[in-house]
């Protein structure tokens, strides 16, 4: 059996992510930060269709607590799975932030950098021991890297180095045939950020090709 890493698995995109790849037939490790009830949910849903699943905590933000989750996801491979490494690490975790250049504290700055670029790299870098040879790995970036929205631009900064990582993490570990690839998602219905109000809703959807957006919950798994 394959089995992914999907941080922030508790809720939109990752959650969605979870139960897809667990109807595909994989075993799942999903992480939350403060929402253990979610994620208990997303992990019963996979079970109950006869999964396996394992919920663990993981703040993306402090890269300090990186060796010990290191550690427990090794003890849930080999009690769940009885194995030693994993095949998939995505990393999904984050969240937004709606202001302008103006008004952003350096502070949020660095909150923001820390869930979204030295999150990812030092988590993949913790984790890489534990990643099977032919592995992949997929960075969740964003449209925001693509489309000028103001108001989301230290968010749209990280996520543009996420995809400059993606491709220097994909000449690195080429060697031992672990792919790695950026997804980016246009405008979804999650909570991220506090979840879209109207005004911020209709500015999204003027922006796609379709005038809409996707939502996690309801949108069947391919």
């Amino acid at each position: 059996m394959r089995i992914v890493i999907i941080t922030g698995g508790s809720r939109g995109i990752g959650a969605a992510t979870a139960r897809a790849c667990a109807a595909h037939g994989m075993g799942v490790i999903l992480t939350y930060n403060s929402n253990p009830d979610s994620a208990n949910d997303v992990v019963g849903t996979i079970v109950e269709v006869g999964g396996r699943a394992v919920a663990l905590k993981l703040d993306v933000a402090d890269s300090s607590s990186f060796p010990a989750f290191a550690d427990a996801v090794l003890a849930a491979l080999h009690t769940t799975w009885d194995r030693a490494d994993f095949d998939y690490l995505v990393n999904n975790a984050g969240y937004g932030l709606f202001k302008s250049i103006a008004t952003v504290t350096e502070a949020e700055f660095d909150g923001l950098f820390n869930v979204h670029l030295k999150g990812p790299f030092f988590l993949t870098q913790t984790l890489l021991p534990l990643i099977a040879d032919g592995g992949q790995i997929v960075n969740l970036t964003s449209a925001t890297t693509r489309v000028t929205t103001a108001g989301v631009a230290p968010y749209a900064s990280f996520k543009g180095r996420l995809e400059v990582l993606t491709r220097y993490m994909a000449k690195e570990f080429g060697e031992r045939r672990i792919s790695v690839n950026a997804i980016s998602p246009g405008p979804i219905r999650t909570e991220l950020g506090g979840g879209l109000d109207d005004e911020f809703d209709a500015l999204l959807s003027s922006q796609t090709a379709l005038a809409g957006w996707v939502n996690p919950k309801t949108s069947p798994a391919r």
